[in-house]
This record gives structure tokens, sequence and C-alpha cells, in this order.
């Protein structure tokens, strides 16, 4: 058997109301089609392709190396988009498999338990199914006396006997694919929609088809509209943050953490609520995590505690500590045991290993050495209207309160500045920088303002008499 992959993806999904394609809405960080996608995961998949048509180029742009797209130009149904696909598909491929690409809740163990089924039975074709309570719009799966498929009736086309079947037909099919095309040649479009529907190839394929039924009905469902996009959203949550658990992380409160698919995180971690782990997060071991955090496209290393804080696409070393009201813009490497504290915003920056940035201050575009401190609201002033420059603070330095560096500037290793300087020029190693004006002390001078003042009532209410 060599196998091949045709997942259909070509619908407008006009109840989205949406000007995106339905498959790329996105669930757990990863379009929708992406997840039927990685339902293949572990299969001998010789080829793959995603049949288009809504939205052709943005979904192909989406879809990962290796899986080629064919397009539907007119939408003529399921059957239709399907011939598409046989057409598309390695000439070698003698098995085909079909997916739904707007059913992000299937598994690659139901994926992987159909295809086996099928290759055991030799039978031309076999399908999924699942039992509803309320089957809704979903076909309907009528059986043969022996228990075998007899037809499948689309919900529109149905009789109110047909209806109270409660099997539907999941969308998953694996099949011969020289059957399958056969079947498919002989489909008609006396149907509600006019259309080529898939499932009524099945009674043409030449033989009994077998029947799958997954024993979790969410495997199957698909997603027409927002609500069910949200349904899904949810049972992938649950799925994701169980996996976590089962690994060793702790979550005080699982319902209040929000992950995305591929976030990794390290054992005898803890993520308190409100926290937000986007795509292509990595966490260490034995952090504290939260509450209120988001994290993105960022690593985080061992024994890290963060609260309250944001931080996109930086590297954070070992034994850091954030927050609370942090915020990570791109481009950061924070060194082991280096902290960042409240109300901090940093950019771009490398903070050396046990410096600190502990609070109201902005750094930007900088490089600051081992064991420095960085006094209250300190600001470097990268940016000159046209160009950013570089800061760079040496080593064990210690910045006074309400300093400005004015960049390009350096400052030296084991230097000081003093408070309320505007630093523009470099402060050698050692030395102190003082960079304001000096003081000036006048005597006796809220007396004298006051009395002025009082003189100059008297006058106008003088005035105001004559």
């Amino acid at each position: 058997m060599k196998l091949g992959v045709v997942v259909l993806a070509a619908g407008q999904g006009t109840r989205m109301r949406s000007d995106r394609p339905k498959v790329l809405h996105e669930l757990a960080g990863r379009p929708m089609v992406g997840w039927v996608l990685a339902s293949l995961e572990g299969l001998p998949v010789a080829d793959c392709v995603v049949v288009v048509g809504h939205g052709a180029d943005q979904v192909a742009g989406a879809v990962p190396e290796g899986v080629s797209t064919a397009l539907q130009a007119e939408q003529r149904g399921t059957g239709h988009a399907a011939q598409i696909g046989l057409a598309a598909l390695d000439a070698a491929c003698d098995t085909v498999l079909i997916l739904c690409g707007d059913t992000p809740l299937v598994r690659p163990e139901l994926v992987a338990q159909l295809v086996a089924v099928h290759t055991a039975a030799g039978r031309p074709a076999t399908m999924v199914t699942a039992v509803l309570d309320d089957a809704g719009a979903y076909g309907r799966v009528l059986r043969s006396i022996a228990g075998d498929l007899d037809v499948v009736v689309e919900a529109r086309d149905a009789t109110p006997e047909q209806l109270e079947v409660g099997e539907i037909n999941a969308g998953i099919y694996v099949a011969d694919r020289v059957a399958l095309a056969a079947a498919l040649d002989g489909v008609g479009t006396d149907n509600a929609q006019g259309e080529v529907y898939l499932p009524d190839a099945l009674p043409l394929m030449g033989g009994p088809v077998g029947i799958v039924v997954s024993d979790d009905p969410l495997v199957v469902a698909g997603v027409n509209n927002r609500v069910d996009l949200a349904d899904c959203e949810a049972e992938l949550q649950r799925r994701l943050r169980e996996r976590l658990m089962l690994d060793g992380v702790t979550m005080t409160d699982p319902t209040a953490v929000f992950v995305d698919h591929d976030v990794r995180i390290g054992r005898d971690t803890v993520i308190h609520p409100g926290v937000h782990l986007r795509k292509g997060t990595s966490i260490g071991q034995e952090c504290v995590i939260g509450p209120d955090c988001l994290i993105s496209a960022a690593s985080i290393g061992d024994r890290c505690t963060l609260v309250a804080t944001h931080v996109h696409e930086s590297a954070i070393s070992d034994d850091c500590q954030l927050g609370p009201f942090a915020y990570l813009r791109p481009g950061n490497q924070m060194r082991p045991g280096s902290k960042v504290g409240t109300y901090v915003e940093m950019k771009n920056t490398t903070l050396g290993a046990k410096a600190k940035v502990p609070h109201l201050s902005y750094v930007g575009d900088a490089e600051i050495g081992e064991g420095t401190n960085i006094g209250a609201g300190n600001i470097t002033a990268n940016y000159d209207g046209f160009r950013k420059h570089r800061t760079v603070i040496g080593a064990r330095v210690r910045t006074g309160s309400d300093c400005v560096f004015v960049a390009p500037v350096s400052v030296g290793d084991d230097a000081m500045t003093a408070a309320g300087s505007i630093i523009t020029h470099e402060v050698p190693a050692g030395a102190l920088g003082i960079a304001r004006a000096r003081q000036s002390v006048i005597d006796g001078f809220t007396a004298k303002a006051a009395a002025r003042a009082a003189a100059a009532a008297n006058a106008d209410n003088k005035g105001n008499h004559a």
C-alpha cells in the first residue's frame, strides 16, 4: 500500500461571517487545516494534497512544506473536490485517505485506527462515523441488515424518519483509489444542493464499506460558525493543558490558563491563572509563572519567576525574575540571575548575569554588564529621530535614579552616575558621571513670594472698589 491524502478545504464558510478562509481561522495558535494535517502524524504518507478554493493563495501559503494544493475553482460539492484531489495526487498512491479541513479535533489515533482497519479488512472503502444525541445538520448513516453501510443521507435530503438516526458521517474516509475514482464518475447531482456528494460514491464502490465508530463524538466535530470555533478551542485547550499536567506541570486553575499547540513546559513548574502561553514558547523546570502573564515566542530557563509580565521573542536564562508589570519587547537576552522589575520596559537589550533593572525604567538597544544595578526612572534615549543607537553600560555599574543615557554612549566597568544626570559622553571605568545643573537656594523665598502675592491681591481689591 502507498498512502495518499486528500484534504478538502475549498469551502468559503459563509456562516463564519469572515473575509478569511474558514480553514485558516486559528485554534491554539494553529490554523484549522493545520490541526487536520497534524492528525497524519505517524502515518506513512507518500503524498498529500489540500484542495483549495476560496482564498486559495492564502490557504496555499499556510500549508507546511511538502504539502501541495489543487484548485477547485468552482465549488460543486465534496465529490467534485475529491476528484480534483485525486487528479493531483501522486499516481503511485493506490490508497487514498480523505479528510475535511474543518474538523480540527480529529485525533491521530483515530486516523491511524481507520487506516489499520481498512488495510486489514481489504474492503474497497472504510469510513468513520459517530453517534450523537443531536445529529443536527450532519449526514445520517443508514446501515444494511448485515450492519454494513447502506447509504449516507445528507440532513437536507433526509426524511423525518431518517433524521431520527443518531449515527452520523464524520467525513473521514480511506479507499482504494481506482475504485473511488470510478465510483465518483457515477455520482449524480440529484439532491437539494445540486452538487456531487462524496458519500454518494460509497454505495458504488463495488463491495461493502467498512465502518469505524469513533468512541469520542467530539473528534469528528466540524466548524461552521464562530460558536463552533469557540467550542473547538475549548476542547483543544483542555487537551493541551491535560498533556502538560500529566507531564509534571502544576496549574492551580487549569481553566484560566491558555496555551498554544507547541508550548513546552518543564516539570515542577507552576502556572497560575491568567497566563497565556503563545506559539513558540518554552519554559524550563521549577518556574513560577503568573498570575497574569503573556509570553509569546520566548524561551524561559529553569527556576524563573514571572508575575504580571509580557514577554515577546526574548531569551530568559535560569534563575531570572520579571515583574510585576514588566514588558519585554522582542530581542532581549537576560543572563542567569538577572532581574527586570516593576514597570520596566525593555527591548533589544542584553542584561548581564545578576544585573538588575528594578523599577520604572525604559532600556532599549542596550548592553548592560554583569552585576550592574540600574536606578529607578532610568532611560536609554536610543532614537535620534532618524536612527537607533546603542547604549553600553559595563559590569558592576551603579546608576543613580532619574538618569538619561543619550545614545550612542558608554559607561565603563565599576562606574557610577549621579541621580538626575543626562549622560551624553563616555563615563570611564571607575568614574562618577555627573551631568546636571548646579542647585541654587534662595533663603526666605516662600515668605517673600507670599507677601508679594498678598500685596498684589490688596491692590486688585482697592481697584475694584474705586
